[in-house]
C-alpha cells in the first residue's frame, strides 16, 4: 500500500506562521479569562457513544467519528446494528465533555465552577473552505449560578479577549429562548412546531423578513399565523425600545421576569465595557443547539460579515446525567475563525520577543563553531530567540524565509571572515 503525503480529507498540517498565531491566542486568551476568575480544564477526545446521542447536540449528532470497540469486545460477525460494535466517538464539541466532567467532579469543585476549555473537536462534516473535520473551540463556561451575573460575566470576560486582540466595533446580539417561544405562541404556531418555525426564522440574516414569511407560508402556516409573527417583527423594528415593545405585546405568554433580566445583562454590559462594542437585542437569534433553556448570544462582525463566537444558558443539561438540574451557561468564540481572519490580514504579534537567525557557512573549522554557538547561548540569555542553522546556495531565498518568520536581525559567518 503506497503511502499518502496529505492530510485525511477534512485535516489539515499547521505551518508555522499561523501555528505561532494560535499559541500567541492561546496565551492571550487563557491570560484574559484567568483574570476574570475561569480555570482551565480538560476533557478526553473520545466520549462515551451514550452521551455524544442523547439529543443534545442537535445536527451534529449526525457528524460523530465512532469508534470501534476493541478486542474481544469487538465482535462483528455476531454484530445486528452499529451501536454492537462501537462504544465510543470523538467530541463534536466541548459542552456536552463540560457537562460530564463536572457531574462526575462537582463534589471537589467551587461553586459556581467558572471553567475554561480549549481543545480540538471532530465532526464528519462535508469539508470545504474554513470548514474543516478537526477544529479547535475555545468555550468558558459557569455552572451553579443561577442568576444573570453568569451572563454578564461571560459576555465582559468574551469581549475583553476580543478587544485585546484586536476587534472593533462588533456587536453582541442578545436574545431570549422563553421570548423566541412566547411570539410563536403569541402568533398561533402549535407548541409541537416551535423548532421548525425557529430554523425558518434563522435564515432571517440571509432571506429578510419578507423571505421568513415566504417560507413559512410554504411550510403550511396560515397567512394570519405568519402576518402577525411578522407584525412583532415589524413593532420591533420601528419601536426605540424592541424589548419592551416585544415583551409586552406577548407578556400573556412569558415568564414575568424575563424583560427585567434581558434587560440588566445589557444595561450592565452596556454600563461597565472598556472596548468598543455594543449589545443589542436582535428577536431572530435561534441558536441551533436544543440544549439552550434561556439567555442566548452571538458575537457579530460587521466587517467579515459573519459571527465568530456564540453562546447561552443551557440550565437541564446536568440533570441528565445526575437526575438534579444544575444552572450552566457558556460562551464559545469561534477560534478557528479568528485565526483564518487575522492570517488574511496579515496580523503580527505585538511585543514579541527579537529573533535572530545565526547563519554559519559549510566548513567553518571547530573552535569558531564553538564560538559561534557560544555567543548564540549569551544572546539567548538575554532574552533574545536565536536560530543557528547553516547557510544555504541559496542564501537570498532562505534569508527572504526567515524574515517572513520574523527575523529582524540576520547574521551571517563565514569561514574566511571578510575583513
Amino acid at each position: 500500500m503506497a503511502l499518502i503525503k496529505k492530510p485525511m480529507t477534512g485535516m489539515k498540517d499547521i505551518l508555522p506562521r499561523e501555528m505561532q498565531i494560535r499559541d500567541y491566542l492561546i496565551s492571550l486568551i487563557k491570560e484574559t479569562y484567568a483574570s476574570f476568575g475561569f480555570t482551565t480544564i480538560e476533557t478526553p477526545a473520545v466520549e462515551n457513544i451514550a452521551n455524544l446521542l442523547s439529543r443534545q447536540g442537535g445536527e451534529n449528532e449526525k457528524l460523530i467519528f465512532k469508534i470501534l470497540k476493541r478486542g474481544e469486545k469487538l465482535k462483528l460477525d455476531a454484530a445486528a446494528s452499529e451501536a454492537d460494535i462501537a462504544d465510543g466517538g470523538l467530541r463534536y464539541d466541548l459542552t456536552v465533555p463540560l457537562v460530564r466532567f463536572y457531574s462526575n467532579n462537582a463534589a471537589s469543585l467551587p461553586s459556581p465552577f467558572k471553567a475554561l476549555q480549549i481543545g480540538p473537536v471532530w465532526r464528519a462534516d462535508r469539508p470545504q473552505k474554513g470548514r474543516f473535520r478537526q477544529f479547535y473551540q475555545c468555550d468558558i463556561d459557569i455552572l451553579g449560578e443561577p442568576g444573570n451575573l453568569a451572563e454578564i460575566e461571560l459576555i465582559l470576560a468574551t469581549t475583553t479577549t476580543m478587544g485585546r486582540i484586536g476587534f472593533k466595533n462588533f456587536r453582541i446580539k442578545i436574545n431570549e429562548r422563553r421570548i423566541l417561544k412566547a411570539m410563536a405562541a403569541y402568533s398561533g404556531f402549535p407548541e409541537e412546531d416551535y423548532d421548525s418555525v425557529f430554523i425558518i426564522l434563522d435564515k432571517m440574516d440571509k432571506i429578510g423578513l419578507e423571505g421568513v414569511k415566504d417560507e413559512l407560508i410554504k411550510a403550511g402556516y396560515s397567512q394570519q399565523t405568519v402576518d402577525k409573527y411578522a407584525m412583532l417583527f415589524d413593532g420591533i423594528r420601528n419601536s426605540e425600545d424592541g424589548l419592551s415593545y416585544v415583551c409586552d405585546k406577548i407578556q400573556e405568554y412569558l415568564e414575568p421576569d424575563v424583560k427585567e433580566n434581558l434587560s440588566e445583562i445589557i444595561a450592565s454590559v452596556n454600563g461597565t465595557k472598556e472596548y468598543d462594542f455594543e449589545v443589542v437585542f436582535d428577536p431572530s437569534l435561534v441558536r441551533g443547539m436544543s440544549y439552550y433553556t434561556g439567555t442566548i448570544f452571538e458575537i457579530e462582525v460587521p466587517e467579515f460579515g459573519s459571527s465568530v463566537g456564540g453562546g447561552g444558558r443551557y440550565d437541564k443539561m446536568v440533570g441528565k446525567f445526575t437526575g438534579h438540574d444544575t444552572p450552566a451557561c457558556g460562551f464559545s468564540i469561534g477560534f478557528e475563525r479568528i485565526v483564518t481572519i487575522l492570517l488574511d490580514n496579515g496580523f503580527r504579534i505585538p511585543g514579541g520577543r527579537k529573533k535572530t537567525a545565526f547563519l554559519i557557512e559549510k566548513g567553518i573549522q571547530s573552535q569558531m563553531l564553538c564560538d559561534i554557538i557560544k555567543e548564540a547561548q549569551d544572546t539567548r540569555k538575554s532574552g533574545v530567540d536565536v536560530l543557528v542553522v547553516r547557510m544555504n546556495k541559496n542564501k537570498k531565498f532562505q534569508k527572504e524565509q526567515l524574515e517572513k518568520e520574523g527575523y529582524s536581525e540576520i547574521k551571517e559567518f563565514y569561514k574566511n571572515p571578510i575583513k
